[in-house]
């Protein structure tokens, strides 16, 4: 059986963000299960240009087609921005219409973890429910744990150590993701 392909895709133009670390944090639990991880972070979505089905041939849109195309997970990191996934976030999710014509169309057969950090508790628990709606919208299958992390709480930069809520949450994640991918593998032969 192939080792299944988890891609993440999230942060912030900050690199040190705690999104983008939490996104690293959940990519390493699902890695040393034995994936294969490929991350988009903050500066690899702010390359993609506004989604366009008119024009999604950009060379880095392309390269993120074909890695989402080729994977049978993801994982999708947000900020709370208003009580809503950032625009960075949703517009490298627009393109995963490039997939629709596919033989698994959008997302369909692929496990899909949701991670959103935001500074207090109400913006992070709605952009998780938003993010899980559009997993659900675009026919993934989102794991049973969604990672909430209130950054006023929970500081997250990667390298350090994390507290127990945000480790176990984000270690979850990971691990959901790279279990069902697995199962989904099976599925397949």
């Amino acid at each position: 059986m192939d080792t299944p392909l988890i891609v993440g895709l999230g942060g912030t133009l900050n690199r040190e963000s705690s999104t983008e670390s939490a996104l690293r944090f959940a990519l390493d639990s699902a890695q040393r299960r034995g994936a294969r991880t490929e991350m988009f972070g903050g500066s690899d979505l702010a390359s993609l240009p506004m989604y366009d089905p008119r024009h999604a041939d950009d060379r880095a849109a392309q390269r993120f087609i074909d890695s989402l195309r080729a994977a049978q997970g993801v994982i999708i990191a947000s900020p709370g921005y208003h009580g809503s996934v950032s625009g960075l976030v949703k517009n490298a999710l627009d393109y995963v219409e490039e997939l629709r014509d596919d033989a698994n169309p959008y997302l369909s057969g692929r496990a899909v973890g949701c991670i959103t950090t935001a500074y207090g508790w109400q913006a992070a628990v709605t952009t998780l429910q938003t993010l899980r709606s559009i997993v659900h919208a675009l026919r993934g299958w989102p794991t049973p744990l969604g990672a909430a992390i209130n950054s006023a709480e929970s500081r997250i930069s990667y390298g350090e150590p994390l507290d127990g809520a945000a480790d176990f949450q984000l270690r979850t994640v990971g691990r959901e993701v790279f279990t069902l991918s697995t199962g989904m593998m099976r599925a397949e032969v």
